[in-house]
C-alpha cells in the first residue's frame, strides 16, 4: 500500500530521496548535487511516496512568497512511472499547499513532462526556456 508523507531533512529517508533524485534527474544529464545545493533544502517541505519503507517517488515544495509554492525535483523511480505515483505525489503536494494557505503551485516542468502535468490540471505559463541544459516550461495550478 502506498503511503505519502513528509520527509525530515537529513534523515535516512532524506538520504534515499537524494539518491533517487540523483539517479532519475541528475545522472542522466551528467550532473550531481553539491553539499551547498542540498543545504538550501533545509527549510523546504520534502514529500515522499513509500511502499512500506521503500521510497518510490518524491518532490520538494519551496515557498516562493505568501501565495505561491514551487514544486521541484519531482522524481519517480524507473519502471514505476505511469502507475499513478506521480499523480498521488502531486495531489498530496497540492493538499499540503492548501493546508498551509498557498493559492498556487507552480513548477519548471521538463518539456517531456508537460503532458503529465497538464493531465493533472496544470497550465503552461510563458515560453519554453532552458534549465540544466534541457527545455522546460513554467506550469501552474490554482489551489
Amino acid at each position: 500500500m502506498l503511503t505519502l508523507r513528509l520527509i525530515e531533512y537529513g534523515s535516512c529517508d532524506y538520504q534515499h530521496m537524494v539518491a533517487l533524485r540523483d539517479k532519475i534527474l541528475r545522472k542522466p544529464l551528467g550532473l550531481s548535487f553539491t553539499q551547498e545545493y542540498l543545504q538550501q533544502e533545509i527549510n523546504d517541505v520534502l514529500v515522499g511516496c513509500f511502499d512500506e519503507q521503500q521510497l518510490l517517488g518524491c518532490c520538494i515544495l519551496t515557498p516562493l512568497n505568501d501565495d505561491a509554492l514551487q514544486l521541484r525535483q519531482m522524481a519517480v523511480d524507473n519502471g514505476l512511472q505511469g502507475k499513478g505515483i506521480g499523480s498521488s505525489i502531486l495531489a498530496f503536494s497540492e493538499e499540503q499547499g492548501r493546508l498551509n494557505g498557498f493559492m498556487e503551485l507552480m513548477m519548471h516542468a521538463r518539456k517531456e513532462a508537460v503532458a503529465f502535468y497538464a493531465k493533472n490540471g496544470y497550465k503552461v505559463r510563458g515560453e519554453e526556456f532552458e534549465e540544466v541544459g534541457i527545455p522546460h516550461y513554467e506550469m501552474f495550478k490554482r489551489l
